[in-house]
């Protein structure tokens, strides 16, 4: 079986998250398998249309699975584990989480405008950008810092970071 590693991405809302595992992502799907997991704390993703069979289905509560030719829907009415989603989706090399700042896995915090230091205690990295005056922050000596318009230095930091799952 071949080495599968995680990494995952975190930081205050409209930081560019989800833009950087989107970038990070479209590169590396050219030679390896990518799998995406994003939390939604807040429960606003929406899935389905109102009144369609597929949301009426995952209003019930039960655990849902929509399939068509092109993709198949997972709706689970109960929180998974890393482990549980892991083993829903093993054909992957590269797992890229968003979100779900308790797994215990190498994390990159994403920052634009100001840094969160709370984010310090669950991160190895921090990906910045310009907006930031990094002098104006005592950041950890064990935090890597990023640029986070240098999607390869990026890359780089978590193949030789990822954690094997």
């Amino acid at each position: 079986m071949r080495k599968r590693v995680a990494v995952a991405f975190t930081g205050p809302s409209n930081s560019g998250k989800t833009t950087l595992v989107e970038k990070i992502a479209k590169i590396l799907i050219a030679h390896q398998k990518v799998a995406i997991i994003k939390n939604d704390p807040k429960d606003k993703a929406q899935f389905d249309v109102e009144g369609k069979d597929s949301y009426k289905f995952s209003q019930t509560g039960a655990e849902v699975v929509i399939t068509s030719p092109t993709r198949t829907t997972y709706f689970s009415q109960q929180e998974k584990s890393l482990d549980d989603i892991v083993s829903m989706i093993h054909h992957f090399d590269i797992l890229l989480v968003e979100g779900l700042k308790t797994l215990p896995l190498p994390r990159i915090a994403i920052f634009r405008n100001k840094i969160d230091e709370s984010y310090f205690a669950c991160s190895e990295a921090i990906a910045i950008d310009d907006t930031i005056d990094i002098n104006k922050y005592t950041i950890p000596k064990d935090i890597t810092i990023l640029d986070l318009n240098n999607i390869d230095q990026i890359i780089e930091w978590i193949e030789s970071h990822a954690k094997e799952i």
